[in-house]
């Protein structure tokens, strides 16, 4: 799979990240309730594909029911960059309006039910796996 060094960040700046992934983004629109309301769109990486060069001390995280998924925002701005989601809790759900321009070629946007969250994450046969570290994953820099 062809990856690239993405990076991107909040709105005011204090929070900026870099992350490998696809240039062609398989991008979630969930339902749930959070995400209805924050309107999240997201594309996932593995843990291991995500760096913070800046900011850690600017997040904060907003966590309910399971707490399994922590929504981690900018305490400046409110911007949520990524977060962690309860359907992979090993990788992180990456905003890609917060991507810098330049390295994403396209997008496809997929809906997921989380409305019905336990039905959608079984019937799914690729979510789970799209957090998993790929053999010889580069770092980023």
């Amino acid at each position: 799979m062809e990856r690239v060094l993405h990076s991107g960040g909040c709105h005011c700046g204090a929070v900026r990240f870099r992350a490998w992934s696809s240039p062609d983004l398989h991008v979630f629109q969930c339902n749930c309730s959070i995400c209805e309301k924050k309107q999240n769109h997201h594309f996932i990486v593995p843990k291991s594909s995500l760096l913070l060069p800046q900011g850690s001390e600017h997040l904060t995280v907003y966590t309910f029911n399971t707490h399994a998924a922590k929504h981690t925002f900018c305490k400046t701005c409110g911007v949520q960059s990524f977060y962690t989601p309860r359907s992979n809790p090993d990788g992180y759900g990456i905003a890609p309006h917060c991507l810098d321009p330049g390295t994403v070629r396209s997008v496809t946007v997929e809906r997921f039910c989380g409305e019905k969250w336990e039905e959608s994450v079984q019937a799914h046969q690729s979510i789970r796996a799209m957090s998993r570290a790929a053999e010889k994953e580069e770092t980023p820099p």
